[in-house]
């Protein structure tokens, strides 16, 4: 079996005096996918904030590729994407324009993938409309378009079907599958129930782990 990529370590996480779970260990490979699921206020988007190096934990250890998370932020950036439960873009920006913006954080990607980018979502037409004019599920589409382009191998989601249609639904579920068959890696919070499943497929209940 490969070595983890990503490893919690008798993880502790207390927001407002209050412990949301305790004494957590996970890891992910290669292939997998994690599915966080659990109760409203059980620490879904927390325990994804920590092992994205957004949070400390109260008490634990992250480790990336056997080192410690905090210790290596350009390894995390480079191997780490985040996508929050919130769209993510500048609705003054046009959709190209803020693919511009959010890959230059990480990896500048050229004019020419992230038009491809916005062509797999949907967003064909698109490019140099100003993000404010779109509705709210196109602009879950171009924060989603970075999926689609030169992406670290970690993608850790926090609802990324929020908004979505029926169609956009299944696109990612695709992709996301896809990319853990290709030995990429998914770690995501989401009430959907998932229709399709890569091999490495796998789920954390947080309300019974707290």
């Amino acid at each position: 079996m490969p070595s983890p990529f990503l490893e919690a370590l008798s993880l502790t996480c207390e927001r407002d005096w209050r412990v949301l779970f305790e004494g957590l260990d996970l890891e992910i490979r290669a292939g997998e996918m994690l599915q966080v699921s659990g109760p409203n206020g059980s620490g879904k988007t927390s325990l994804l904030r920590l092992l994205g190096g957004l949070m400390q934990p109260t008490q634990g250890e992250i480790r990336l590729n056997g080192k410690a998370l905090l210790a290596q932020r350009a390894e995390v950036a480079r191997n780490l994407l985040w996508i929050g439960h919130a769209a993510g873009i500048k609705g003054l920006l046009t959709a190209e324009e803020n693919l511009i913006w959010l890959c230059a954080l990480q990896r500048p990607s050229t004019r020419d993938a992230i038009w491809a980018a916005l062509d797999a979502v949907g967003l064909r037409g698109f490019e140099d409309v100003p993000c404010h004019t779109l509705s709210a599920g196109q602009q879950r589409r171009v924060g989603l378009a970075r999926l689609h382009l030169d992406a670290p191998p970690l993608w850790i989601l926090d609802e990324p079907f929020t908004a979505l249609d029926k169609l956009g639904i299944a696109q990612l579920e695709r992709h996301l599958a896809e990319h853990c068959e290709r030995g990429g890696m998914v770690v995501l919070t989401t009430h959907h129930t998932l229709g399709e499943r890569p091999t490495g497929y796998r789920e954390l209940d947080l309300g019974r782990a707290a």
